[in-house]
C-alpha cells in the first residue's frame, strides 16, 4: 500500500543524520541515476541565489513569463502551509500523487546513498519538471549555492539577488566568502544577472573568472525608476538588450528585484510587452511577504537587511499604533532584526517557536528591554500570541515577522479565520 504524502514527508526527515550537510557528491549520484544529468529538465533554466530577494524575484520571473505564454514550473523553499507550495506548474501546487511517485522512484534507485529532506525534494522537483518538460523552470536556491542540491542543474542564466550575513553555522562570517559561494550557480558562456547595488566583489570576480557571456549589474547596466501615479520605469540601456519599458505597475515586491527578474527574461530573449507585464504586475500575491490580512501584516524577514526593507515599507504606511509579534530562531541575528524595526514598532509581543533551534521569548524580550523597549507580553507560540492580541490588543496594526515558522502558524491561524482579518 502506497504512503500518503504525510508519512513520506516524515519518512525524508529520517534518512540522513544531520538535516543541512551542503555538498553535491551524494545528490549527483542519486541524480545520475535518476538521469537528470544526461538531458534538459525544461527549455529554458533560470537559477536564483541570494541572501534576500529570492522569493519575490522567483515569484515575477514567473508571472511575467506565463503572461508572455510560456509554460513555467518553480521550485521555492521551504514552504508555509503546504509541502506543495514547493513545486508550482504554471502557477498551481504540485499534487501529492505526483510527489509521492517521485519519491518512490528516487527511493528505488537511491541504495544506500543518505539523502537529505531538501536533497530528496530537491531531487522529486526535478524529476517531475522533466517529465513535465515546461519552457521555464525557475530554481530558488535553497542555502548558499555552489554545494546547494539545486546547482546540480546548468542554469542557462543566474540571478543573484544580494549578499548578506545569515545561516552563518553554515555560510560563516566572511561576507566576501559568502558571495562566492552564492556566485557559484553562475555558468561558464551564459549571462549572470547582479540585482543589488552594493553586491559584494567576490560575486562579480566569480563571474568574470568563469567568464560568464555578459555580467548586467543592478544600477549600472539595468535599473529602474519611480514614476508618476505609483508608476515605475525599467531600463537596460546598455549592450544588445538596449530596452527601456514606462508605466510599469508596482508589484508591490522590491522594484531591484523586478528590474532582475525583467533584465534576466530579456537576457534569454523573451520580448517583453508593456500590456503583458501589466497583467504580470498587476496580479502577483507572495504569501509571507509584506501580506496584508485585516490588521495583520506578515513577512517572513529574519535578517537585518530584509527587516530594514519591511520597515521601510510600513513607514510609508503610518498607523496610531503598532505592535510587532516577533518570533526567531536561535541563530539568527535577533539584535539585527530588532533594530531594523525599531522606528516603526511601538510595542512588542515576543514567543517563543518550537523546536531545539528556536530562541526563547525571553531572550528577544531581554534585548529589547535593553534598548529600551517595551514587551508587552511574552506568549508560548505564534498561535497563542494571537490569542492574547485578540484579547488585549483589538485595535492596533499588528506585524508577524522573524521567521517562517512565525508566519506560517499565524499565517495558518488568519485563513482559518481565527483572528481579526
Amino acid at each position: 500500500m502506497s504512503c500518503t504524502l504525510t508519512q513520506w514527508l516524515a519518512h525524508l526527515e529520517k534518512l540522513h543524520p544531520v538535516a543541512i550537510d551542503l555538498g553535491l557528491d551524494r545528490i549527483r549520484v542519486v541524480a545520475e541515476r535518476l538521469g537528470l544529468l544526461s538531458g534538459l529538465i525544461a527549455r529554458q533554466v533560470v537559477t536564483v541565489a541570494g541572501t534576500n530577494g529570492k522569493g519575490s524575484t522567483v515569484a515575477m520571473l514567473e508571472a511575467v513569463a506565463r503572461a508572455h505564454g510560456l509554460s513555467t514550473a518553480c521550485y521555492t523553499s521551504p514552504h508555509l502551509l503546504r509541502y506543495n507550495e514547493r513545486l508550482l506548474f504554471d502557477g498551481d501546487e504540485v499534487s501529492d500523487d505526483a510527489l509521492i511517485d517521485a519519491f518512490e522512484r528516487i527511493e528505488a534507485v537511491r541504495g544506500d546513498t543518505g539523502l537529505t529532506y531538501f536533497e530528496m525534494g530537491t531531487l522529486a522537483a526535478l524529476v517531475i519538471i522533466r517529465d513535465r518538460a515546461p519552457d521555464m523552470a525557475i530554481l530558488e536556491v535553497g542555502l548558499g549555492g555552489q554545494l546547494d542540491a539545486t546547482n546540480i542543474i546548468d542554469a542557462d542564466i543566474g540571478i543573484v539577488t544580494s549578499v548578506a550575513l545569515d545561516h552563518a553555522d553554515f555560510l560563516g562570517t566572511d561576507i566576501e566568502k559568502i558571495g562566492a559561494e552564492k556566485a557559484g550557480i553562475l555558468r561558464a558562456g551564459r549571462p549572470a544577472i547582479l540585482g543589488s547595488r552594493h553586491m559584494v566583489k567576490s560575486v562579480a570576480a566569480h563571474a568574470a573568472a568563469l567568464p560568464v557571456s555578459h555580467c548586467l549589474v543592478l544600477g549600472q547596466d539595468f535599473d529602474w525608476q519611480r514614476e508618476e501615479r505609483g508608476r515605475w520605469l525599467w531600463q537596460c540601456p546598455t549592450g544588445a538588450l538596449a530596452s527601456t519599458l514606462t508605466a510599469l505597475p508596482d508589484p508591490g515586491l522590491p522594484l531591484d528585484n523586478a528590474a532582475s527578474a525583467l533584465t534576466a527574461l530579456e537576457a534569454l530573449g523573451i520580448p517583453l510587452e508593456a500590456e503583458r507585464l501589466e497583467q504580470a504586475f498587476s496580479g502577483i500575491r507572495l504569501a509571507g511577504r509584506m501580506q496584508r490580512i485585516g490588521r495583520y501584516c506578515l513577512d517572513v524577514a529574519h535578517n537585518p537587511h530584509a527587516a530594514g526593507y519591511v520597515a521601510d515599507q510600513l513607514a510609508q504606511r503610518p498607523v496610531t499604533r503598532r505592535v510587532a509579534l516577533l518570533g526567531m530562531l536561535g541563530d539568527k541575528d535577533a539584535e539585527g532584526v530588532i533594530d531594523a524595526l525599531w522606528p516603526v514598532v511601538d510595542d512588542w509581543l515576543v514567543v517563543t517557536l518550537s523546536g531545539a533551534r528556536a530562541r526563547p521569548g525571553d531572550a528577544l524580550a531581554e534585548i529589547i528591554r535593553a534598548r529600551g523597549g517595551q514587551v508587552m507580553a511574552m506568549a508560548d507560540g505564534p498561535a497563542a500570541g494571537i490569542d492574547w492580541l485578540e484579547q488585549h490588543s483589538q485595535h492596533d496594526d499588528v506585524l508577524v515577522c522573524g521567521s517562517f515558522f512565525t508566519v506560517a502558524e499565524v499565517l495558518a491561524r488568519l485563513e482559518r479565520g481565527e483572528g481579526t482579518a
